[in-house]
């Protein structure tokens, strides 16, 4: 019986209690010890280090670090991005693309090869590893993409074996880096579009850098307004020779750097969500409108809350209805999932469980994670016009869990400590209970320190053993819940105080 689902659909979580809510590494490299140095770099990492700390972030700076530094660096910087709500690498610095992968090149890299960039350089995912466990958003910006420094010794075509029309090896040897394609809630800003070179500027600083610091610390200014003003300033200082670029998705909730935080309306209820959007101020109403116009989903689904809010003037649902449908039409699954709960509860459109139920499996099937846990729910229950079936249940729920969503983490933890998914042990409930905690939701803790007779002894003895491997608890392996084991669930949970 699913008797631990705490969470229902849509709940606004609390997160956890003076953890450290904003953290950034912050990497410069100017003294190549074998290729062309840099003269701008470890100023522009000097800059951004101090404008992230004026704003509230804890900042990491490291300065012509060797590959040996970064990667322990990044290592260090994963464990405390875990327990961050947002988490930034900015990286200045030599960059190339090597057959479809780019890689930043630390101070000691002596490169000849192909081979000796992919042994001795950090690539952009280990980059993307390093935040992809902050709880609410991850950002890394790459002030990388100049010119190539290896000149014809690296091969950076994306295969390998492909030749021109003469029959000679292609490399584009140019310099730039390739297009990423990060997951959900995760930006990569490059300081130029893919494939193109970014300037090291005639100044102290980069036009990109220049762009980020002006623009950073202003407060009460959206993330995605931000970027788009960061590349209209490096538009106009390069006259049009160097064009910022973003990849990846923003929240769908307004989400600021500097100013009033918006951050724990991650897993806001739909109307705390239309709330936030309400308050946008009229000329960001202007841009954002600018912006679906041009296609922007994340302006469209902000502009449909705000029609959807009681509160505003600007409340038509039936308008809210056109910019969710224009949305989800792109294949965008927060806009798929948010038209299904209109059609789900009537708000907007007439009720239509039949409708609702193929936008929420659309969604599902982009992975996104509520998506799938809420349609996890309804084949458990039975709801929503379907027959109840716990194999699909599972199937769904283990889904979100392995997207790290924090409901489905704790309600598949509770399906394995009660037997119910063949193959899975203790010690896989006691690792979903762990990344439960981990992502910061308060309940979850609430739930284990109030009742962990809830689940079986060897659940809770597997529990304190992660807990012990990673310092946060030194006592028996008992499974009894004590004062000991109630200190580590709050220090995995994050909670300093």
């Amino acid at each position: 019986m699913l008797r631990y689902i705490i969470f229902a659909c849509c709940f606004c979580f609390a997160s956890a209690l003076g953890a450290t809510e904003r953290v950034a590494l912050v990497i410069g490299i100017a003294d190549y010890q074998s290729i062309t140095p840099l003269r701008n770099t470890v100023n522009d990492a000097d800059a951004l280090a101090e404008t992230l700390e004026t704003i509230g972030f804890d900042v990491t700076k490291l300065v012509n670090a060797t590959g040996s530094q970064m990667r322990a660096t990044l290592d260090d910087f994963s464990l405390k991005a875990e327990t961050a709500e947002l988490a930034v690498v900015y990286f200045a610095g030599h960059g190339v693309e090597v057959q479809g992968e780019n890689f930043l090149i630390p101070a000691d890299a002596n490169i000849g090869s192909n081979a000796d960039v992919q042994a001795q350089a950090v690539s952009l995912s280990q980059f993307l590893k390093a935040v992809d466990k902050a709880r609410k958003m991850r950002i890394v910006i790459l002030d990388s993409c100049r010119n190539n420094p290896f000149d014809d010794l690296i091969d950076t075509s994306a295969d390998p074996e492909q030749t021109d029309a003469t029959g000679a090896r292609q490399t584009r040897g140019a310099g730039g880096l390739a297009a990423p394609t990060p997951d959900r809630g995760t930006l990569v800003a490059f300081a130029a579009r893919d494939g193109n070179v970014a300037l090291d500027g005639a100044g102290r600083n980069s036009p990109f850098a220049n762009a980020l610091v002006d623009s950073l610390a202003e407060p009460n200014l959206d993330i995605s307004l931000m970027f788009r003003r960061v590349r209209d300033q490096v538009l106009t200082s390069t006259n049009n020779q160097q064009e910022p670029f973003t990849y990846g998705s923003l929240p769908s909730f307004p989400f600021y750097l500097a100013g009033e935080s918006t951050t724990e309306l991650a897993g806001a209820t739909a109307k705390e969500l239309k709330n936030a959007w309400s308050n946008l101020r009229p000329e960001e109403e202007d841009q954002f409108l600018q912006m679906a116009n041009e296609g922007d989903t994340r302006a469209m689904l902000g502009l449909a809350y705000r029609r959807l809010s009681p509160l505003q003037a600007q409340f038509n649902p039936a308008e809210a209805i056109e910019y969710l449908n224009k949305a989800a039409s792109t294949g965008e699954p927060v806009a798929l999932y948010e038209l299904a709960r209109q059609f789900e509860l009537g708000k907007g459109v007439a009720q239509n469980e039949e409708r609702a139920l193929e936008l929420y499996r659309k969604s599902a099937e982009l992975d996104f994670g509520d998506a799938l846990n809420d349609i996890g729910f309804f084949y458990y229950f039975g709801k929503l016009g379907l027959q109840k079936d716990t194999a699909k249940a599972l199937s769904y729920i283990e889904r979100a869990a392995d997207q790290r969503h924090p409901q489905a983490m704790f309600n598949f933890a509770a399906l394995i400590d009660d037997g119910e998914v063949p193959g899975k042990s203790s010690r896989d409930a006691a690792n979903y209970l762990y990344q439960a905690l981990r992502s910061g939701i308060v309940e979850v803790y609430d739930a284990l320190a109030a009742a962990p007779e809830s689940f079986e002894k060897e659940t809770r003895r597997e529990l304190q053993g992660i807990l012990q491997r990673n310092a946060f608890y030194d006592g028996a392996l008992d499974g009894d819940f004590g004062p000991g084991t109630n200190r580590g669930l709050k220090k995995a949970l994050g909670e300093t105080q």
